[in-house]
């Protein structure tokens, strides 16, 4: 059975800093991707920041120059250091991977149990 855990997420005031962490476990033959996605109250889950094997990482317009992805694919873990965060940050982040488990021949989504981040003073 594949898991992806988060952790990281916290309150923190306007223009400070977070550092999520995901974990995926399990049997697992490849992964292809890992990402964040996030959905604040009342809107839809919306891309974060994605980064495939070896890929150039993709980021929503709105997290661009603030937002760094980054993977050890060694450990099967993707970060999430998040730095001048503003209010409409605020929301809960989930933790993506498409990758193949055993038994299985194609690629599979998996989502994280999400943490939430608060942006307030």
């Amino acid at each position: 059975q594949v898991q992806l855990v988060e952790s990281g997420g916290g309150l923190v005031q306007p223009g400070g800093s977070l550092r999520l962490s995901c974990a995926a476990s399990g049997r697992i033959v490849r992964i292809d991707s890992m990402g964040w996605y996030r959905q604040a109250p009342g809107k839809q889950r919306e891309l974060v920041a994605t980064i495939g094997t070896g890929g150039r990482p993709i980021y929503a317009d709105s997290v661009k120059g603030r937002f760094t992805i980054s993977r050890d694919t060694a450990k099967n873990m993707v970060y999430l250091q998040m730095n001048s965060l503003k209010a409409e940050d605020t929301a809960v982040y989930y933790c993506n991977a498409g990758l193949i488990p055993w038994g299985v021949v194609v690629t599979t989504f998996y989502w994280g149990q999400g943490t939430q981040v608060t942006v307030s003073s």
